[in-house]
């Protein structure tokens, strides 16, 4: 039985040691995103996006920290461009647009921290 998340919240379980990289598998022409946790002060979520995919250009109201973990992405982040890399992360501070260009496929974790705004 799998025993490594919660069937009510689809939140990973507490105190159960998992691989990072095997939090989310890739899906074919598709995108997906899984919450790793919830809480009214922010979020955690796991996304992999196949080759050919993209995220549209938005903006949060939140800093998001995003951790690539597999792959390599361009992200624009207010007119300026970085190149990441798996083991690279990068800080999308609030209000900024940005947009996510893929080089292949990616795998990356975002967190958002909700506390200290107003």
């Amino acid at each position: 039985m799998n025993t490594n998340k919660n069937p009510v919240t689809s939140e990973m379980g507490k105190a159960v040691p998992v691989i990072t990289l095997e939090i989310i598998e890739y899906m074919e022409s598709a995108m997906v995103i899984k919450t790793i946790l919830k809480k009214s002060s922010g979020n955690i979520s796991v996304m992999s996006v196949d080759t050919g995919e993209g995220l549209t250009e938005r903006t949060s109201a939140f800093d998001t920290f995003v951790q690539i973990i597999d792959g390599k992405v361009d992200l624009i982040i207010s007119g300026k461009e970085y190149l990441l890399q798996t083991g690279m992360s990068i800080i999308i501070p609030a209000h900024g647009p940005y947009h996510v260009k893929p080089d292949g496929r990616f795998k990356m974790i975002l967190t958002v921290l909700k506390s200290g705004y107003e």
